[in-house]
């Protein structure tokens, strides 16, 4: 057995999974391409989510048809 202690799921804050399911729609190809450009253009500039933004603009475009 492992050292960890296990999670304590109402200690956590996680909104109940019938409500997540809601906010979680799926996105419309233009709104996953106008993500994608934001997401772009923020790892384009150099702070700190620059990182993080490059790594699911990847993620993202990997996913999406491109723009014709």
């Amino acid at each position: 057995m492992d050292d960890y202690d296990p999670l304590d799921l109402d200690a956590a804050n996680f909104a109940p999974g019938e409500l997540t399911a809601e906010r979680l729609a799926l996105l419309t190809l233009e709104e996953a391409h106008d993500l994608l450009r934001l997401l772009q253009a923020t790892a384009g500039e150099d702070g700190p989510l620059s990182p993080d933004a490059d790594r699911l603009a990847r993620e993202i475009a990997a996913r999406i048809p491109s723009e014709s």
